[in-house]
């Protein structure tokens, strides 16, 4: 099995909104760092030395090859990436190997067997 990892850089609260969709397009799990920090094209305003934009949050998304593209669509949609700059940006890269994983990939098998996917 290949895998892909989405990595979603999203305003803190657009996080649950983020994990929500990935689930439901058939991501098994994820990992959340907090307390991020981005600039895009304008840099971010501050306050005697101290930003004022709000905190964003990193997700990793380690997820099926054949299920990554959609996941990564969905969460651009649900978010509004393209519609609202500013709130995040998503993007997938291969995995080379991976280990750690059986139950997932039970999961994900059991999915398959079911034409879930």
């Amino acid at each position: 099995m290949r895998f892909k990892l989405i990595i979603a850089m999203v305003d803190d609260d657009k996080t649950d909104l983020t994990l929500e969709t990935a689930r439901e397009k058939g991501a098994t799990g994820c990992t959340v760092i907090t307390n991020a920090r981005g600039e895009g094209l304008t840099p971010q305003k501050t306050f005697l030395g101290l930003s004022v934009s709000g905190q964003r949050d990193v997700i990793l998304l380690l997820v099926e090859e054949h299920m990554s593209r959609h996941i990564l669509e969905a969460i651009g949609a649900a978010c509004e990436f393209e519609k609202k700059p500013g709130t995040g940006v998503a993007f997938q890269i291969d995995i080379e190997d991976a280990i750690g994983l059986t139950s997932q990939i039970k999961k994900i098998e059991e999915e398959i067997d079911e034409g879930d996917l």
